[in-house]
């Protein structure tokens, strides 16, 4: 089985932290570029950072500085570690695996296997 599971979420206040994980079976995430997206509700899903084989991270503008995408290749996860969290940043978070294989596009479209999601709630 090709699978993608999150865990991590929560509730904090603003201005806490908060580590999501996201164990892969099925594929070796080493070898493919993942991805995070989030999506709020009656907004667009959008990605909030990426990781590519090569070790290149793309963060979206919003969270840069405070987010760090990284992966532990002998435990096969991928991992999104959020500081600073504001209210914005409340959503359901996914993490994903690109179509395209080290290649990382901005789009959802271009990913092509998904987790569940975990939700997470930043109160002021």
């Amino acid at each position: 089985q090709v699978q993608l599971v999150e865990s991590g979420g929560g509730s904090v206040q603003a201005g806490g932290s908060l580590r999501l994980s996201c164990a892969a079976s099925g594929f070796t995430v080493h070898s493919y570029c993942m991805g995070w997206f989030r999506q709020a509700p009656g907004k667009e899903r959008e990605r909030v950072a990426s990781l590519g084989t090569e070790g290149t991270t793309t963060s979206a503008e919003s969270v840069k500085g405070r987010f760090t995408i990284s992966r532990d290749s002998a435990k096969n996860t991928l991992y999104l570690q959020m500081n600073s969290l504001k209210p914005d940043d409340t959503a359901m978070y996914y993490c994903a695996r690109s179509a395209w294989g080290g290649l990382c596009f901005p789009g959802p479209s271009t990913y092509d296997v998904w987790g569940q999601g975990t939700q997470v709630t930043v109160s002021s």
